[in-house]
């Protein structure tokens, strides 16, 4: 995409966080990578939900600001959450999307000290994996980037305890669909508890998942273990990862997934 189509769509992304309720008042950012060097991002203080694109700000790989300031971002400054973000680009190049909002009912499940890492939902396990908690850090802090720093080379989707998700993807639009499909989880989650425990799906079904997972190139570094540990998969059932890039052409991920959650549902028995 041009610059200019990443602004346009940064500013539809920060619309839809608020409409969902995602965010609120000036919570939450999101990021782009232009090139090796440049990150074009959300600044401080904006309601994410009322931005225009000349509003937004680029970065270098150290925070600062690298773009010619206009009079409609002169006055602003480098999202405070800006290092979780760069953090994530270095660790990852195949990152060019990064998404932090405060979804609440995954919030609150983490204030309820709730594991997410639970084969239950089809289409959770598929394009999010088993998403980690990562332990209570100060918000708009560095903090926030330790926190992250040991899991994200591992999820592409992590949950920041008391206070909001991180989401990445190819794109930052996949960032975005991942943050729906996150709190989306979290709702099926609460209810399911609310009505006497959600129940795991039977392991050999959720082997079916692991391989779609794979087979969509959206497996990442130790899943089969933590599926393993998670779901009582079988270790012989591993598979080598196969690296984003090397993977199949994954157009239209998101109907492929639930193609693939649809067969694996049809034969689905607890």
């Amino acid at each position: 995409m041009t610059e200019k189509e990443l602004r346009e769509q940064i500013c539809k992304i920060g619309e839809l966080m608020y409409r969902n309720g995602y965010i609120d008042g000036a919570s939450g950012n999101i990021s782009a990578r232009l090139s090796e060097e440049r990150v074009l991002a959300t600044p401080s203080g904006l309601a994410k939900g009322f931005m225009s694109p000349d509003q937004l700000i680029i970065v270098d790989m150290d925070g600062s600001r690298v773009d010619r300031p206009t009079a409609a971002n002169a006055h602003l400054k480098p999202t405070s959450e800006l290092s979780m973000h760069l953090e994530c680009y270095k660790q990852r190049p195949d990152i060019n999307g990064v998404v932090h909002a405060h979804p609440p009912t995954s919030v609150a499940l983490t204030i309820a000290g709730y594991d997410f890492r639970r084969c239950v939902v089809p289409e959770a396990a598929v394009i999010l994996g088993l998403v980690p908690t990562a332990p209570y850090s100060t918000p708009a802090s560095v903090e926030n980037r330790d926190a992250i720093q040991n899991l994200i080379r591992e999820h592409d989707a992590i949950m920041l305890s008391h206070h909001g998700s991180l989401t990445v993807a190819k794109t930052v639009w996949d960032a975005y669909m991942r943050l729906e499909t996150l709190e989306h989880t979290a709702k099926i989650l609460y209810m399911a508890e609310m009505m006497g425990g959600a129940q795991p799906i039977a392991p050999h079904q959720v082997e079916k998942l692991v391989e779609s997972r794979r087979r969509l190139g959206l497996e990442r570094p130790g899943d089969m273990e933590r599926f393993c540990a998670a779901c009582g998969l079988a270790m012989s059932k591993a598979a080598p990862v196969v690296p984003p890039d090397a993977a199949a052409a994954t157009d239209n991920l998101e109907a492929r997934v639930r193609a693939v959650v649809r067969e694996v549902l049809s034969e689905l028995v607890f």
